[in-house]
């Protein structure tokens, strides 16, 4: 039987996560592992990496866990999906505690600096950022240029986000979508076999139930 393995480092919205991927496994002969040990992780096909809290404490959990060398060779070698600080992790560098993550795909993250705009009701942009914005996905709705995972999400559609920093990829071909809240920016990001959100899928509806359903069948 294949399986995915939604790792449990310590840090992340594990027990929502479980659920929501293990809702769109069901029938389909995945099974889903709350990863509590690195050979869960090491004997999975796919793995989601998800993160929640400060940065800094993010990076220490995975180490302290056992987990970052099983999390490193998942990157490699087998479909990864970040989420939230699970995607920022992925990047060189967070202004966050000036913290170094992981590099798998170069970047930095930053933090929002929307001191004096206004959003177009008058209201002020607050920080976090918490609520439902539009998603962008690169190459929009051509099937050849936009990332699979996006599969038959419509171009445009809501996600959920909550959150203060955001990334900032180097090279425009890691961006797979993008959002506005003050500025425009990348909220999910790919390379090879790697694909990861800012927003939460598993707090999205249907299209956040319909990515981690394309990423269980995502063959990079």
């Amino acid at each position: 039987m294949k399986k995915v393995a939604v790792v449990d480092y310590g840090m992340g919205n594990l027990r929502s996560v479980t659920q929501a991927v293990m809702h769109v496994a069901e029938g389909t002969g995945v099974e889903v592992v709350w990863a509590r040990t690195p050979q869960e992780v090491m004997d999975a096909e796919r793995v989601v990496l998800p993160g929640q809290g400060g940065m800094r404490d993010c990076m220490r959990e995975l180490h302290d866990s056992g987990m970052f060398d099983a999390v490193m060779h998942a990157a490699a070698h087998k479909p990864l999906m970040g989420v939230c600080v699970g995607m920022q992790m992925l990047l060189d560098h967070s202004e966050e505690l000036n913290t170094p993550c992981l590099g798998l795909i170069p970047g930095e993250v930053v933090k929002f600096d929307l001191a004096g705009q206004l959003q177009a009701d008058g209201s002020r942009f607050k920080v976090p950022q918490m609520g439902w914005n539009r998603v962008w996905q690169s190459g929009g709705q051509d099937a050849a240029t936009r990332h699979p995972v996006w599969g038959d999400v419509p171009d445009g559609s809501y996600f959920y986000f909550v959150h203060s920093y955001y990334a900032r990829p180097s090279d425009a071909r890691h961006s797979a979508g993008e959002t506005d809240y003050g500025q425009r920016f990348s909220c999910a990001i790919a390379r090879d076999n790697i694909f990861a959100t800012q927003f939460h899928p598993e707090k999205s509806a249907e299209h956040g139930l319909a990515l981690y359903r394309n990423f269980l069948h995502w063959n990079p």
